[in-house]
């Protein structure tokens, strides 16, 4: 057997990700603090995917428990081998797979809150 990378072989941070992820909510953010301290802020909100929320509210804390004692800095897969010997390319953007994670996350709390509001409050799978 062998091993294969699957990677877009483009590098992104977190942050990145995470404001991607903002925006197909229609949330944009500021952040602010450093290291463990660093918070995200609503800084504006367009359309009405998140109800709930209003400009100001925090909604990302940096979690020291989550941190990983040998982490390294960066991480860049490459797919080189999975395209030579599979023909593997990518058929998306790292930004279209964070749209399409972010939209099922949203049609599965949607379902989660209609259950709800008719009185069946099922406990939220996070393990999809």
């Amino acid at each position: 057997p062998e091993d294969f990378v699957i990677a877009a072989g483009k590098q992104y941070s977190v942050r990145q990700f995470i404001e991607w992820s903002a925006a197909e909510l229609g949330l944009t953010l500021e952040f602010s603090g450093s290291s463990v301290d660093e918070v995200a802020t609503i800084s504006a909100i367009t359309g009405d995917m998140a109800p709930a929320l209003t400009v100001g509210d925090v909604i990302l804390r940096i979690d020291a428990r989550y941190f990983r004692p040998t982490e390294v800095e960066t991480l860049l897969g490459d797919p080189t081998k999975a395209r030579e010997k599979l023909g593997w390319v990518p058929e998306i953007t790292t930004q279209q797979m964070c749209a399409e994670m972010v939209a099922e996350d949203f049609k599965s709390a949607r379902r989660h809150a209609l259950l709800k509001e008719h009185g069946l409050d099922l406990p939220v799978s996070v393990e999809g």
